[in-house]
């Protein structure tokens, strides 16, 4: 049975442009080279009409999937964790909060796009139906507090939203 969860934003930031209007033909974007989150990325970017995937394709597009780039911009799958080093040389970079957050961006405030909440992807406790026991409810029960979600709030700055 799934229980409450916490979301943890896919974004793309820039050093270099404060809007998404702002690329040019030919730009650079980076995004993480794993197949969960680079399929990520590219929705973004789709959804922003940046790019066209095949049809159908949803989270689990490559590179391999786009149909349509007007700007011909060029799409660089790096390792996940030096994406925010990308962003002096690339002109954005799509970044997972994990490591946006400690590079000192924060998807709510720093991100010329950010995914949508309704994302699939939600981090959540889990426990199989029938499964009641009393450290499992216990953790559930914690983590779910009042407490935990102010820090959350506060330690997160906003990039980790808890939806309980």
């Amino acid at each position: 049975r799934r229980h409450r969860a916490l979301f943890a934003p896919i974004a793309l930031y820039s050093k270099k442009i404060k809007d998404v209007k702002e690329l040019k033909k030919g730009d650079t974007i980076t995004i993480p080279n794993d197949p969960a989150n680079g399929g990520r990325a590219l929705q973004l970017l789709a959804g922003a009409g940046l790019l066209k995937l095949k049809e159908g394709v949803g989270h689990a597009a490559t590179v391999e999937d786009i149909i349509d780039n007007p700007l011909r911009l060029r799409i660089v799958e790096v390792e996940a964790a030096t994406l925010p080093r990308t962003l002096d040389d690339a002109r954005a970079a799509v970044i997972n909060q994990t490591y946006a957050l400690p590079a000192g961006l924060n998807p709510v405030k720093d991100s010329l796009l950010i995914e949508s909440k309704d994302s699939p992807y939600a981090n959540m406790v889990a426990i199989r139906t029938g499964d009641n026991r009393p450290e499992l409810v216990e953790l559930n029960n914690a983590l779910h507090t009042p407490e935990v979600k102010q820090f959350i709030l506060e330690h997160y700055k906003g990039s980790l939203i808890p939806s309980f």
